[in-house]
C-alpha cells in the first residue's frame, strides 16, 4: 500500500496558525490545551498538538471540534483565522 500524502492545503494551514495564535493569546501551553482536549474525550498529546500547529499532522474534524471546544471558540473560527475570534 502506498503512503498517503500529507499535503496540507491552505485551510489546514490557516487553522494550524489560528490554533497556535489563540492558544498563546489565552496563555495556554501545548500540554494544557492537549489536556483540555483529553478531558473533553478526545485523547491528545502535546506532541500531537505540536504537529497539528506546525502543519506536520492533519487536523481531522474530531480534533478540530475538540480543540475549538477546549479554546472556547467555534470550529468555524479556527477555519476563518484569528480575526474571527
Amino acid at each position: 500500500m502506498a503512503a498517503r500524502s500529507l499535503e496540507i492545503w491552505p485551510a489546514g494551514m490557516l487553522a494550524a496558525r489560528t490554533i497556535e495564535t489563540i492558544r498563546t493569546e489565552r496563555g495556554l501551553g501545548q500540554r494544557q490545551l492537549a489536556a483540555r482536549c483529553t478531558a473533553l474525550g478526545r485523547p491528545m498529546s502535546n506532541t500531537m498538538l505540536s504537529r497539528i500547529e506546525l502543519a506536520k499532522r492533519r487536523c481531522d474534524f474530531d480534533d478540530l471540534i475538540a480543540i475549538a471546544e477546549a479554546l472556547q471558540v467555534s470550529p468555524l473560527a479556527l477555519l476563518e483565522g484569528p480575526r474571527a475570534t
